[in-house]
């Protein structure tokens, strides 16, 4: 059963639900003000950097090895959010897995549609194995629309033929922007967060006029999944997303791909960034560390 504040958390996203559509910077705003009310650890060092031409941001904690990594993508729909907005999220992930964490601010859409998040991904991941990082000391991670890029940076990375990292960790990962899951319909009393107009609206924006929903970088639900590395996806049951991270697990172990896949019970949509106030985000902070301390390897 869901913790008392975790059910006022989702009393108080009701209640504040917009009365009218928001514009695009409307909702950029207010994913920025969201980000604020959250504070990063003060034991976290957060220090910017250039990522092969990416703006990025290093968040390092106390004793982390230099030669470790996590390469974190945050959500948004592809066309908002920011390292600011989620920097108390990769703070924390840091500090609970002892690794230091690479947070890009990635171009966003309309502005920037298909491919560019994938191309600056991509090109910062690159950068970043560059940098002494080697793909068994790294790890890929990301929340909604980041969940869905950092598969997507995988398999850019895998068709090029470069190194993998060792493993993906995804928090209620956005992977078919054509919207085809049942959850997508049968979810929507669920879920306070993510509505299927505003999530299609987002898809749209990202692929731009005329763009293919379906392609493969775009929606890794519709890739060929083979040769990926171990993968965690997290997902509650009260998202319309639900089916995207329940299809593309499922799809991904027919192609031999390592998958765990936890359903959490009546968690919404990318509930650890809410684990300042919530106690099923700091569980889920520390299962995912865990699970990075697992797979990734120590640096000689």
């Amino acid at each position: 059963m869901a913790s008392p504040e975790f059910h006022r958390l989702v009393e108080r996203m009701r209640q504040r639900q917009p009365v009218a559509p928001q514009t695009l910077e409307e909702l950029r705003a207010r994913m920025e003000e969201l980000g604020r009310k959250f504070a990063p650890p003060k034991d976290i060092a957060f220090t910017p950097t250039d990522a092969g031409g990416v703006a990025a941001e290093w968040a390092e904690p106390p004793g982390a090895e230099p030669g470790r990594a996590l390469f974190y993508l945050h959500g948004g729909g592809y066309g908002i959010g920011s390292i600011a907005s989620h920097r108390h999220l990769v703070g924390k992930l840091a500090r609970s897995s002892g690794t230091r964490v690479l947070s890009l601010d990635y171009r966003l859409a309309p502005e920037h549609p298909f491919p560019a998040a994938v191309e600056g991904a991509t090109a910062a991941a690159r950068w970043l194995m560059r940098q002494g990082v080697a793909s068994e000391h790294l790890v890929f991670a990301g929340d909604s629309a980041g969940g869905g890029l950092a598969i997507a940076t995988c398999l850019a990375l895998r068709d090029a033929g470069d190194s993998l990292p060792a493993a993906l960790v995804c928090m209620s990962p956005l992977t078919d922007l054509a919207k085809t899951g049942e959850s997508m319909r049968t979810r929507v009393a669920l879920d306070p967060m993510v509505t299927p107009q505003s999530s299609a609206a987002y898809a749209r924006r990202y692929v731009g006029k005329g763009g293919d929903l379906t392609a493969p970088l775009a929606s890794p639900l519709y890739a060929d999944l083979g040769g990926l590395p171990p993968l965690l996806i997290l997902v509650g049951t009260a998202e319309v997303l639900l089916d995207d991270s329940t299809r593309i697990a499922e799809r991904a172990r027919a192609a031999g791909v390592d998958v765990e896949l936890q359903v959490w019970e009546e968690m919404i949509h990318i509930w650890p960034y809410f684990a300042d106030i919530i106690p099923e985000g700091r569980e889920a902070i520390q299962r995912m560390s865990a699970y990075i301390r697992r797979h990734i390897k120590e640096a000689q």
